[in-house]
């Protein structure tokens, strides 16, 4: 059966298809991507040991897709298909998601993640038609769970030679106003090209929309290159424990609107009744908000 009944068109119910389907990777977390990650962080690297806590959201740079070169798109992302389902529109970035925090990953554990493809939803929105896939990962050591998530992906049509790529993951849930998010802390935070080479080198994201620059302006319609999502919400999770002092219990993000490199950015945060609220802002710009509670 296609993926699409005509052009521009969705096959949902062939899509939906892969609503429950699952698999199960696993991967070691080794000294020296923990050194890698928090020279990333622009954290002292240090000399990481067997059974030191590893910093927080080091999972999702675990047992990324290892697809030969054959085998990815025009746009560095793997071909359609296989775990996920194989929505026919071009543009995939993720929308948000939800953390539960269990338990610690230690440098050298063995961590095995289960996902399972929870729901595929078609959606029509301001730049077009929009498909939501959702994914639920656990992450395990040899002690038990670690980390329950929740991932939203958003797949959009590409931008018209006349349409700005100014994608928002049009989320349903309202934006608070410029003038609500006054920040009583705040930090600044830096998004250069290296910065986002050695996170997609982390992470084996090939996704050139983050280190292709050419092909970000000509392809993508970008003003710049894109800053990752999950580095976003890392620093935010990061910045959550800093405050606070210890990680949070539970951590939603959702993206608001794109984050391009080579403008001032800061991490913000508020204290609200059950812990905290906090955002990236990009040249003023809220472009990833999130929530933390303890």
């Amino acid at each position: 059966m296609p993926p699409s009944t005509a052009a521009g068109t969705l096959d949902l119910e062939h899509l939906r298809e892969w609503i429950g389907r699952s698999e199960t990777v696993r991967d070691v977390v080794t000294p020296h991507l923990v050194a890698a990650f928090r020279a990333t962080m622009d954290v002292e690297p240090g000399t990481p040991k067997t059974g030191d806590e590893a910093p927080a959201a080091i999972h999702w740079c675990l047992a990324p897709a290892t697809v030969p070169m054959s085998g990815l798109g025009p746009d560095g992302h793997p071909s359609r298909g296989g775990f996920l389902p194989p929505v026919p529109l071009p543009r995939r970035m993720w929308a948000g998601g939800r953390l539960e925090l269990e338990g610690p990953i230690r440098v050298g554990d063995e961590v095995e993640r289960r996902s399972l493809v929870r729901d595929v939803v078609r959606k029509e929105g301001r730049t077009g038609e929009l498909c939501f896939v959702t994914v639920d990962h656990e992450i395990s050591t040899s002690r038990g769970l670690a980390i329950r998530e929740r991932q939203d992906l958003v797949y959009r049509e590409a931008a018209s030679k006349n349409q700005a790529a100014s994608p928002r993951p049009e989320q349903a849930a309202a934006e608070p106003s410029r003038e609500a998010l006054q920040a009583e802390q705040q930090k600044p935070v830096t998004a250069d090209a290296v910065r986002l080479f050695r996170y997609s080198a982390l992470t084996f994201n090939g996704h050139r929309i983050h280190y292709d620059r050419r092909y970000c302006i000509e392809e993508e319609g970008y003003p710049g290159l894109v800053v990752h999502g999950p580095m976003q919400a890392t620093w935010l999770l990061h910045y959550a424990a800093e405050l606070k002092g210890e990680l949070p219990k539970t951590f939603d993000f959702r993206g608001v609107t794109p984050f391009f490199d080579g403008v001032p950015a800061t991490l913000n945060a508020t204290e609200k009744d059950d812990g905290l609220s906090l955002w990236v802002a990009a040249d003023g710009t809220p472009t990833m908000q999130a929530s933390a509670t303890w």
